[in-house]
């Protein structure tokens, strides 16, 4: 009886290392497919931007170039002077807007997950409010006019320095972080703000990873605040604002040139949109992937767990 007992116990065994290992493979297999169909257009982007202009128009290029050309490249970089200024305002405003906007709201986040805060309910429902209702984007241009925050490198900083939806995210992190820890520093003598330097902040680093990376993308990617607040001020110009007009700009001439203007087939050979616009999509996307290995790795775990039983 104990042998067949035995033997039921080790077919059952044998047929979980065996489901396991089929699991394991087709596990293995879907990432593989899903990496490569995530990661082609990448690559099929890049290969493209090196391409020469002419030969990109045939096609058929895939994850290598064909010709291989750096024409869009020096078009962007070296011979737009305009979109250097924009590449040294676009990363002004990603730093200084990324910290700034960090501060604000790890700030009212720390104030409003404090149990003993009188007005945290009704400050939270104003915070909410905003978030599904705005007042446009007409009244808005006109408060930025009176404040005198158009025509200036602010107006990129103090608008979005507070979002609803990141203090709403922070305060929900942080009321998780346990009462024994801030009631422990203040038999210390710690203050709120000691608390919340000392004690909150190292505890939220995952949090404020992940906010800081929302802020900065926001930042790097955004064009259209410069179009309608700084658009007759170059030297308030932003990267993302120059790129797309320097793509309107070639896709306009090139469909001059096709109409029958006297541009030569040098001309048309090393400036077509198909590679100014992938030149332009890596030269968008290159720092942010440049960024994001050096905060993923908070976006897993929390440095809370295990920190203080209750």
């Amino acid at each position: 009886m104990s042998e067949n007992v035995k033997e039921l116990k080790l077919n059952k065994k044998r047929k979980m290392a065996t489901e396991e290992i089929v699991f394991e493979v087709c596990n293995a297999i879907f990432l593989i497919l899903f990496a490569v169909v995530t990661l082609y257009p990448v690559l099929n982007t890049l290969a493209i931007s090196f391409n020469d202009g002419n030969d990109a128009v045939r096609g058929g290029i895939h994850l290598w170039p064909r010709i291989f050309s750096i024409r869009s490249y020096e078009e962007i970089i070296f011979n737009r002077p305009s979109i250097r200024q924009g590449l040294i305002v676009t990363v002004a405003r990603t730093v200084i807007g990324t910290f700034t906007s960090l501060a604000a709201n790890a700030l009212l986040s720390f104030i409003l997950s404090r149990k003993k805060f009188l007005f945290k309910s009704g400050l939270s429902l104003f915070w909410i409010i905003t978030m599904y209702a705005s007042a446009g984007l007409i009244p808005g241009l006109i408060l930025f006019r009176y404040l005198h925050l158009t025509s200036s490198f602010m107006v990129y900083i103090i608008p979005g320095m507070v979002s609803a939806f990141n203090v709403m995210v922070m305060r929900t992190y942080m009321a998780g972080i346990p009462d024994s820890l801030e009631e422990a520093a203040q038999l210390e003598g710690a203050g709120y703000m000691t608390v919340f330097v000392k004690i909150v902040t190292p505890l939220c680093t995952p949090v404020y990873a992940t906010i800081a990376l929302f802020q900065a993308v926001y930042h790097w990617n955004s064009w259209f605040d410069a179009m309608l607040y700084n658009r007759f001020d170059p030297q308030y110009t932003t990267l993302q604002f120059e790129l797309r007009k320097l793509l309107d700009s070639v896709s306009a001439s090139t469909g001059g040139q096709q109409a029958g203007t006297s541009a030569t087939a040098a001309s048309v050979a090393t400036i077509v949109p198909v590679t100014v616009r992938a030149a332009a999509t890596i030269a968008t996307m290159a720092p942010i992937l440049a960024l994001y290995p050096f905060l993923q790795r908070y976006f897993v775990s929390g440095l809370t767990i295990g920190g203080v039983k209750e």
